[in-house]
């Protein structure tokens, strides 16, 4: 089975947020099970900056060719380059006007580019002539991929036999734009209707994903039963409910052997489930660090975010106070709104002791964190999959969680009457429902042996690609039936 895998950030070649970090993990546990995948990116300004540090090389494939029924005199080349430590190829569709910012998203306007980088990307896979059983398209940037292929290249032979797979990661992100971007598409205009693409007077990218792709995916389990209600469906879950029989959650994942604490570099001290002695040295390590004092007796708390409201920052900017009332220590690390970098450097004066605050983002920290926190705070209001609850857990650092979407498919609360759990949580989404949860996990800290039955709980779950792999498998595999039975 061939996959064509189009995605507008990849790691390591250009990363915003978790897209470039599934789309850079998954493809080489495909190949483990027989898929034979290649990916299709725009070719960033960044990925240059990013050659030497990650060590990869691009070459050119193709000169310049046309991009059919864009309304731009625009053309595209396209480059060539390998997934490090694998064998997946990597395509990457150069423009100089197109990708000419700094930013990944930076290019003005959003709707232009990305169209034009979904033509240029279908282009690029006939230029190189041998077809795809399977296009995945992720993300809004990518959701007029399946319109095309049911539409203005319903007849193209090369595509005869190729079925289409959409992944939503966010559903809040939906590409909205006004309707004379049908014009510039060079899509039919019979499309611009509320069966199709139109939505509250706008075009939706990301809707006409949804509708048009054989199979739709999201990123858990809960997350595609959530985006089907009110609460969390942008306004779409009308849409969604339509495919309901179409749509599957497939949890992300996390590379097991690169996240191993016993044998990874990324835990400064190694250790085991039943050896917690490296575990001690790395929160010694994070704490000196920080410039906290060193007290192995008071728990650690650790929170890598992005300082957003939807990262629960709200409620736990109303708790804050509360929370310090108790021996604890935490460490932020992120950036974001200035209404909560600002929060977070007032508490971590208000509080030297027990806060330290960087709001920057510093990948070694992270890791730091992630090995040598006691607990992690996760409090998002919403959360498609969050892969911070997944490296915590690897690392025996027990998540404080807000249940929802994969983090309610990840952490199961810990009850020391059946004592299976691996972390803490609240369902409710409110200030005193997240004091409640930190303050339990705070008691059970000083439970030793309860806590390191939580430890080894934690660590002894498996959220590995692997598994992802076989998801993905079976729906590319639905995929072609839908799509041979239409």
């Amino acid at each position: 089975m061939r996959v064509a895998m189009v995605s507008f950030e990849v790691f390591p070649f250009a990363k915003v947020g978790g897209l470039a970090d599934v789309v850079g993990s998954l493809p080489p546990f495909l190949q483990r099970e027989g898929v034979e995948v290649e990916i299709f990116m725009p070719y960033h300004r960044i990925v240059d900056q990013n050659a030497s540090k990650y060590g990869y090389t691009v070459e050119k494939v193709l000169d310049d060719f046309e991009v059919p029924f864009v309304q731009t005199p625009e053309r595209a080349s396209l480059y060539r380059s390998t997934l490090p430590g694998s064998t997946v190829p990597v395509y990457l569709v150069k423009n100089d006007h197109y990708f000419s910012t700094e930013k990944v998203y930076g290019f003005e306007p959003e709707g232009e580019q990305s169209i034009f980088f979904t033509v240029a990307a279908l282009q690029a896979m006939q230029c190189l002539g041998k077809p795809f059983d399977i296009i995945h398209a992720n993300d809004w940037q990518t959701g007029l991929i399946p319109v095309y292929l049911k539409s203005r290249l319903r007849d193209e032979p090369f595509f005869q036999d190729s079925a289409t797979l959409f992944t939503i990661h966010n559903l809040g992100y939906q590409g909205r734009f006004s309707s004379i971007f049908m014009n510039f598409a060079g899509l039919p205009h019979y499309l611009f209707n509320v069966d199709a693409l139109e939505f509250y007077g706008e075009v939706n990218f990301l809707k006409g994903g949804i509708l048009f792709a054989d199979v739709v995916t999201t990123v858990s389990p809960k997350y595609a039963e959530e985006i089907q209600t009110q609460d969390y469906g942008e306004k779409l879950e009308g849409v969604l409910s339509i495919r309901s029989d179409s749509l599957t959650g497939i949890l992300n994942g996390i590379d097991n052997e690169l996240y191993d604490p016993a044998r990874t570099t990324i835990a400064r001290f190694p250790f085991s489930a039943h050896d917690l002695e490296g575990k001690a040295k790395n929160k010694q390590a994070l704490q000196q660090e920080c410039g906290l004092p060193l007290r192995p007796q008071v728990p650690l708390v650790g929170l890598v975010s992005r300082l957003v409201e939807q990262k629960g920052l709200d409620i736990f900017s109303h708790i804050a106070r509360y929370f310090f009332m108790h021996e604890v220590q935490m460490v932020v690390l992120g950036t974001g709104q200035p209404e909560y970098e600002g929060l977070m450097r007032q508490l971590s004066n208000e509080y030297p002791q027990k806060l330290c605050a960087r709001i920057t983002f510093d990948i070694d920290l992270a890791n730091l964190i992630y090995a040598g926190a006691d607990m992690f705070l996760m409090p998002s209001n919403y959360e498609p999959c969050g892969l911070g609850q997944m490296f915590s857990l690897r690392f025996g650092t027990i998540p404080v969680v807000h249940y929802t979407g994969g983090l309610a498919d990840t952490v199961t609360e810990f009850n020391p009457q059946n004592p299976i759990g691996n972390g803490f949580g609240f369902h409710h989404y409110g200030d005193a429902d997240l004091l409640l949860s930190l303050s339990k996990a705070l008691y059970f800290f000083h439970k030793k042996e309860q806590w390191d039955r939580i430890i080894q709980n934690a660590m002894s779950a498996n959220f590995s690609w692997g598994r992802s792999a076989k998801g993905y498998k079976e729906n590319y595999q639905k995929a072609l039936t839908s799509r041979r039975t239409a």
